[in-house]
């Protein structure tokens, strides 16, 4: 599973790293509304929600669904701009004055994403041109719960009503907490920026999609980038431009926007305090598969405080020497164990940094 980017035709001054302004504000508002997600941030979320005013906060409820579950397309509107090659804006006003040059079609569909499941990768019909659409966005949102179908409603009866309350919201936001944030975060946005772009100009791209995730690779030959995430999804350049935009309050989230006719972003974490590479996906499902077995989790729970022969394990646990090697080979392709020779004798023994790993490595896996 992964989302890919067709990159075919890109010229390297189409690529493009700049922070932004309202993507980081859809950011902070994430880490209010789910804490757990970022560890890291729990005690700026605890003071920001601590000072909230009251009449703030209910409205930071009313539409979370946009930054709660996940990250709404509406925070990087830049993407979405005719011509694909617009960037975010300097300041949060000139990232909202970007989100007017949506259509109501665009801005509407971005909205619904979430709450209705409406299509993503692929181009479709709007809510507001097709009665059938329409009638489907509002079942789905009523089957998540009556602020989702509200807001639907309001949304699908007077978009320039919600991009006011929207763009009103984010001023509010700016004020009680948000400036102050940016005011210290944008400076190293800025660095990271500076160093993305001197990678692309003077290493190339390969070499800057490495620094923004092992996650995330360049397959020159085929002019294309794939994120692995546990998801799929498609996206081409075709005439347009590719951004990176850095967030400090992300990890682990690495998202990216792959939404039909909308410019390609890959919207990366910096300052991860994970300094060892990510496993991937694939690695992540083989040692999470290999330790769901009760024979691999009795064997590994020996492993775990000493070394031990194939012979032994077959002795300890009633078994055949073949059947403890294949269950051994299973751990061993899964990276959990590791081999030594002493004499004419090979010890396994649990790698327990791996498996402690395992708890962040699970969570980083499935929230990238």
């Amino acid at each position: 599973m992964s989302v890919r980017i067709d990159i075919t035709g890109l010229r390297p001054e189409r690529i493009t790293v700049v922070p932004s302004p309202l993507a980081e504000l859809g950011m902070a508002l994430h880490a209010l509304s789910e804490p757990g997600h970022h560890p890291g941030l729990q005690g700026w979320a605890t003071g920001v929600t601590a000072r909230l005013d009251s009449h703030l906060a209910d409205r930071m409820c009313e539409a979370d669904f946009l930054w709660r579950t996940t990250f709404s397309d509406l925070f990087m509107p830049f993407a979405g701009v005719p011509g694909r090659s617009t960037l975010p804006g300097a300041t949060l006003a000139d990232d909202l004055d970007l989100l007017d040059k949506l259509s109501d079609e665009q801005f509407v569909d971005a909205a619904l994403e979430f709450t209705c499941a409406l299509p993503y990768s692929t181009g479709g019909v709007s809510a507001l041109d097709d009665a059938e659409v329409r009638r489907r966005a509002l079942d789905l949102a009523a089957a998540r719960g009556p602020q989702q179908l509200r807001f639907s409603e309001r949304l699908l009866a007077d978009p320039p009503r919600i991009r006011d309350w929207l763009r009103q919201f984010a001023r509010d936001c700016d004020e009680a907490f948000f400036a102050e944030a940016w005011s210290r975060l944008r400076h190293q946005l800025a660095a990271d920026a500076r160093h993305k772009t001197d990678l692309l100009r003077h290493k190339g791209l390969a070499e800057a999609l490495a620094a923004v995730s092992p996650a995330v690779t360049l397959d020159e030959g085929a002019a294309r980038i794939t994120v692995d995430k546990l998801g799929d999804g498609r996206s081409a350049t075709a005439d347009g431009g590719l951004l990176l935009v850095p967030t400090s309050l992300g990890w682990p989230h690495l998202m990216v926007l792959h939404r039909y006719g909308w410019q390609p972003v890959l919207h990366y974490p910096v300052g991860s305090p994970e300094l060892a590479s990510p496993p991937s996906v694939e690695q992540l499902t083989m040692r999470m598969t290999a330790l769901s077995h009760p024979v691999r989790m009795r064997i590994c729970r020996n492993l775990a405080r000493s070394a031990y022969t194939t012979g032994e394990l077959a002795q300890v646990h009633g078994m055949t020497a073949p059947e403890i090697s294949r269950h051994l080979s299973v751990l061993k392709k899964a990276q959990l164990v590791t081999t030594r020779r002493r004499g004419r004798y090979v010890l396994h023994q649990l790698d327990v940094t791996v498996v402690a790993r395992l708890g962040s490595d699970f969570l980083e896996g499935i929230l990238r």
